[in-house]
């Protein structure tokens, strides 16, 4: 892991909530209010509160184990779980999970994309050791 990498996880984990449910607010105003949300880089979970503008009931959303992975070519975002605690939303993102969906990189933004591919990539699984 670079050291940008590691210093963007630290700014992640360091934002205060109060700020990006501020600065989301403001970017969704007249579509949606956010009322809450978390990201933890290291367990690879988000989850996300918010009310769509006319609705009285907030949706919420937990998404688990993402990634972005890299053939040399290409980037690639994977997500493994995905639910809502509305139904239909829950069934639309089972077409969403389990599959590798190509990122499309332009080149103004490929620096950016391999950082950020940095700090989302896959780990490698724990292979425990039998004695």
């Amino acid at each position: 892991m670079s050291y940008k990498t590691r210093l963007i996880k630290m700014a992640v984990k360091w934002t205060p909530k109060s700020m990006v449910v501020w600065v989301a607010n403001k970017v969704l105003k007249g579509i949606a209010e956010l009322s809450d949300f978390s990201v933890d880089l290291d367990t690879r979970k988000v989850y996300a509160k918010t009310t769509l503008y006319g609705e009285s009931e907030a949706i919420e959303v937990w998404l688990e184990d993402f990634s972005i992975s890299t053939d040399g070519e290409s980037y690639h975002f994977n997500l493994q779980h995905a639910r809502s605690n509305r139904p239909w939303l829950t069934n639309i993102m089972a077409y969403v999970v389990g599959r590798a969906w190509k990122i499309p990189v332009t080149p103004q933004l490929q620096a950016y994309v391999a950082l950020v591919a940095d700090l989302l990539k896959a780990e490698q699984p724990v292979v425990e050791e039998i004695a």
